[in-house]
C-alpha cells in the first residue's frame, strides 16, 4: 500500500512551486498528460499551465511528459507547445519502462525527480516503485476514460478517504 501513498497531494499543478522543488533538490519532473496538464484527450494548453511548466524550465530543472496516449502524434505535439521532452508513443505505466526513459532523456536519477499524475494506479504507484517522488493532483475535468472513471476513482476513493482524502 505504501507505493500508493503520493509524497504529496496537489489541487492542480500550478500549486507546485518551485520552492518545494528545489528545496527536495528535483532536476527532472515528470508529468501525466491527460487530465494533468490537460484535459482528457484535449490539446488546448491551459495559460496558466504553460507558464507554470516555463517557470520550472527557467530554474534549469528538465520536464518530461510521460503518458499512456494512444495518439503519439498529439503526444509529439504537446511536447512540441511545452517546448519539453517527452517519452515516444506509450509509456506503460505503471510499468518502469517510461519513467526510466524520461529519466534517461533528462540526464536524472529516480531520487533527483519527481512526477506529478492524477491517478494512483498509474501515475502514483509506477513511480513510487522506483523511488521517484510524487504529486498527485486532482484531474482537471471530470471526462476521462471510462474504466478509469468507473473503475480507478471508485477504488483511489476508498484508498485515499478519511486524512488522506483528495484536495478540493
Amino acid at each position: 500500500m505504501n507505493n500508493l501513498k503520493p509524497t504529496r497531494m496537489a489541487r492542480h499543478v500550478t500549486e507546485i512551486d518551485l520552492a518545494w522543488l528545489n528545496e527536495r533538490g528535483v532536476r527532472a519532473v515528470l508529468a501525466d498528460v491527460d487530465n494533468t496538464v490537460v484535459g482528457w484527450h484535449s490539446e488546448d494548453v491551459p495559460e496558466e499551465i504553460i507558464l507554470w511548466v516555463e517557470g520550472i524550465l527557467g530554474e534549469g530543472i528538465g520536464f518530461c511528459l510521460v503518458s499512456n496516449t494512444r495518439n503519439p502524434k498529439r503526444l509529439e505535439r504537446l511536447a512540441a507547445r511545452f517546448g519539453v521532452k517527452f517519452v515516444p508513443g506509450n509509456a506503460g505505466k505503471p510499468g518502469a519502462a517510461g519513467y526510466l526513459k524520461a529519466l534517461e532523456l533528462l540526464g536524472a536519477s529516480a531520487s533527483e525527480a519527481v512526477m506529478i499524475g492524477d491517478q494512483l494506479f498509474t501515475d502514483v504507484y509506477g513511480a513510487n516503485k522506483l523511488g521517484i517522488a510524487t504529486v498527485l493532483v486532482n484531474p482537471l475535468t471530470p471526462k476521462e476514460f471510462i474504466g478509469t472513471k468507473v473503475v480507478s476513482r471508485t477504488l483511489e476513493k476508498l484508498i485515499l478517504r478519511g486524512e488522506n482524502a483528495r484536495p478540493t
